[in-house]
């Protein structure tokens, strides 16, 4: 099975910076409850030619001018959710304006016209940087309250590269079709997760472990309105276990058989669905 291990060491590994990033779960009914997926080229630095779920790193612009363009949450509940001091939002604004560009996907922006979604996206695409002034330019405001946290996953020591890494679940846009931007990613396409597990089994669909553990978190769910019920909910992280006796990754949440006596160290991550 193709996994891409997080306990590979590198020189002088507590110095590697951990960078702030924010990925987004597009759950559809189809008509079982199916995900958005995207593949990234072979070409990438970390985890080529990965099955994940689109996102990047949030950048300090992020922060800024997020009240003219962006509604249905304020920076203190936003940072209060995420345990952080300020710009909270920053987080939200980051998974959405990576969907765009990677998905094609415009979270939020209501009945948005095709044209306008695809005029933002090639906007994103050639400087992310002026994802904010696309916005005010096509007159887009974002509800950010579509869009909830729902897990939290830190890289352990070892790897390259760090990230600390905020979940977000939406439902898809009635209205819009997804597509791969070619570059970043290479294909996309929507899955049942215990199908995506399966296959990662098989050895026919790559995933990094953290993908892996939120494919299995989602799959408990049977339909779209459920999974958004509970995490419009908020409620409280539970720490994720792994059974791992064969390299398979068996995510266990409290409650689930075996979790008392589950490994807690293979990863650190927190979820609330």
């Amino acid at each position: 099975m193709t996994k891409f291990s997080s306990n590979q060491r590198v020189e002088d590994a507590e110095q590697v910076p951990i960078r702030h990033a924010a990925t987004v779960l597009i759950v559809d009914q189809r008509p079982d409850l199916q995900v958005l997926m995207v593949q990234r080229t072979s070409r990438a630095v970390f985890a080529a030619s990965a099955w994940v779920f689109p996102g990047g790193r949030v950048d300090p612009d992020d922060a800024t001018h997020l009240d003219a363009v962006t509604t249905g949450l304020d920076d203190a509940s936003a940072s209060t959710m995420l345990g952080v001091e300020k710009n909270g939002r920053a987080w939200w604004f980051a998974g959405l304006r990576e969907t765009v560009e990677e998905a094609g996907l415009l979270l939020g922006a209501g009945d948005a016209s095709a044209s306008t979604v695809d005029a933002i996206r090639q906007a994103v695409h050639a400087d992310a940087a002026v994802f904010a002034d696309a916005l005010l330019d096509h007159g887009v405001k974002l509800d950010l309250s579509q869009v909830h946290e729902v897990a939290r996953f830190v890289t352990p020591v070892g790897p390259p590269r760090r990230f600390d890494t905020r979940f977000f679940v939406a439902a898809a846009p009635p209205d819009q079709a997804a597509s791969h931007d070619e570059e970043e990613v290479v294909e996309h396409r929507w899955i049942a997760p215990a199908e995506a597990i399966e296959l990662f089994r098989n050895d026919e669909f790559p995933l990094m472990s953290v993908t892996h553990r939120m494919l299995a978190c989602i799959a408990r769910y049977e339909s779209v309105e459920e999974l958004m019920a509970t995490a419009s909910k908020h409620p409280p992280t539970h720490r994720v276990r792994v059974i791992d006796p064969d390299g398979e990754y068996h995510v266990v949440l409290p409650g689930d058989p075996g979790y008392e006596t589950a490994d807690l160290e293979i990863e650190h991550g927190w979820v609330r669905i």
